[in-house]
């Protein structure tokens, strides 16, 4: 597999917690801390147990009212637990009630971390509470997890802990299938989130390359890898010259799904795969440079979501397509100035090597095309501008085709992940201009995410549907954010996986 710090094998999360539903709950042992979520307008929990139904009517009252402006935690005043904890949904402002739900639920298994309460039973009983079953278990199994791996003291919770979800018994059924889903696709984002918290020496093209395979060994998807002489025999150029300075040469990875029944669409989902990015000769600043491991983080929501969908069995053809290559300043990386030839001949002169995320996915197109793709959608952390303007709650969304785009839109909405759409202004062409070559790599100081989209646009296949999502804000983050620890987010994956869910009612 090369030179690395592991094997494939160990970039897997190590603990996996055990959630489940249930209609009951044991008679004889409590639970160690029973959780109540409660709601200004949506009855989420009930109980019939007197203690606990004075606590609910007397909290429920005092926070419609203001007066209790943090969680409520105290011993249970039932034999149903040994500990409760009342959350309310005004406790969490700016977001809706599913992704306030999340971080709710994320807290709650906090404290009980900290205080080393490993049984953990949420009441979700009430009228409103089975389409936020899913919601509590995302919660859950993303606020749960945690990036320890090189600690020598790691984090053994999650061995230990045991979540249940206490529901109504007519609904069992429907709220498991919830559940089952949720928990499935949850860890594959942990999955992506793990690979891009590793270093750089453990994540490399090979790395990318091995892992399809045995994704696509264990799930049934049909994969290829074109080493760097199947990439010079195709013509691929960009990853050519992007991972020419690299002791780990570049790969182009495809992961194929095909439903059981024909299709007429076929999607291709497209993951640049920078796995270290230096900036190359055009050598990016020192500060904050570690972080550029995570240059790759749009492969990885690509590699799981490919995962996932082998699960999940959409009814449409997906094609998960990784360039991946490494970025760096070696006597035979790329200069600025070079000029090279993809394979729809449009030359492009390379100005700045640290725009190098742009090239590969050029040779991503090129295998959509193959594929004769109906539908693209590409994901890159690929611009500084699109945080400029944009922040890191939101990334960016363009492309050619105003269904498409509105479809990720929406898609993304419902898992909360916000995507806001730029335009591709034909004006600005004029900015990527250049007297050597057809096109220029990058456009200026201004518009610096727009440009980047329409560079991409000038290789699309003709006639293919496309969208660009420019993730570089919240694919990764320096401290917790809603229900995520400091670290990957996978930010992508879901939306992914609910467009190939839902894409007839999209896109029909």
């Amino acid at each position: 597999m090369g030179s690395g710090n592991g094997t494939v094998s160990n970039l897997y999360p190590e603990t996996l917690m055990k959630i489940e539903a249930k209609a009951t709950l044991p008679k004889r042992k409590p639970t160690d801390l029973l959780v109540l979520l409660l709601d200004k307008e949506r009855e989420l929990c009930r109980t019939a147990d007197a203690g606990l139904g004075e606590l609910l009517e007397r909290l429920s009252r005092d926070y419609g009212e203001g007066r209790i402006r943090r969680e409520y935690f105290s011993a249970s005043p039932s034999e149903l637990a040994s500990h409760v904890l009342v959350q309310h949904t005004s406790l969490v402002k700016p977001y809706d009630l599913s992704e306030k739900v999340k971080i709710l639920a994320a807290r709650a298994l906090d404290q009980a971390r900290d205080l080393d309460l490993t049984q953990v039973t949420f009441l979700l009983n009430g009228k409103d509470a089975p389409g936020l079953v899913g919601s509590v278990t995302e919660g859950v199994a993303l606020g749960g997890y945690r990036f320890d791996k090189y600690r020598k003291e790691k984090d053994r919770f999650g061995d230990r802990a045991r979540v249940t979800l206490w529901v109504a018994g007519a609904g069992l059924t429907e709220c498991r299938r919830h559940l089952d889903r949720t928990v499935l696709i949850s860890e594959c984002v942990n999955d992506a989130r793990q690979l891009v918290n590793e270093p750089g020496a453990a994540v490399y093209p090979e790395v990318i390359a091995d892992l399809a395979r045995e994704i696509g060994g264990e799930h049934g998807l049909k994969v290829s890898v074109l080493d760097e002489n199947g990439l010079r025999k195709a013509k691929h150029a960009g990853l050519l010259c992007v991972g020419s300075g690299s002791i780990h040469p570049p790969r182009l990875v495809s992961l194929e799904y095909r439903p059981a029944r024909p299709s007429k669409v076929r999607l291709a989902l497209v993951g640049k795969g920078i796995t270290f990015d230096t900036g190359g000769i055009s050598l990016k600043p020192g500060d904050r440079m570690l972080e550029m491991k995570g240059d790759m983080a749009g492969s990885a929501a690509v590699l799981y979501a490919m995962k996932a969908i082998a699960r999940l069995q959409p009814e449409i053809n997906v094609l998960g397509v990784i360039p991946a290559a490494e970025n760096m300043p070696d006597a035979r990386a790329q200069r600025p100035g070079d000029i090279f030839v993809p394979r729809n001949g449009k030359s492009v002169q390379v100005d700045n090597t640290d725009a190098e995320g742009r090239l590969v996915l050029i040779d991503g197109f090129e295998r959509a095309g193959e594929w004769q793709a109906t539908h693209i959608v590409d994901i890159a952390t690929l611009t500084g501008a699109v945080v400029r303007a944009l922040g890191t709650g939101y990334a960016g969304i363009m492309g050619n085709d105003s269904s498409l785009t509105r479809a990720l839109i929406d898609s993304g909405r419902s898992q909360g992940e916000m995507l806001w759409e730029l335009p591709l202004p034909d004006e600005y062409r004029e900015l990527l201009k250049n007297p050597y070559a057809d096109v220029n790599n990058i456009g200026g100081r201004y518009a610096g995410a727009i440009t980047a989209g329409l560079f991409l646009q000038e290789f699309v296949p003709e006639g293919a549907c496309w969208a660009h999502l420019d993730i570089a804000g919240p694919f990764l983050f320096g401290k917790a954010w809603k229900y995520y620890q400091a670290g990957a987010t996978g930010f992508g994956l879901k939306t992914f996986v609910e467009l190939c869910r839902r894409f007839s009612g999209h896109l029909a």
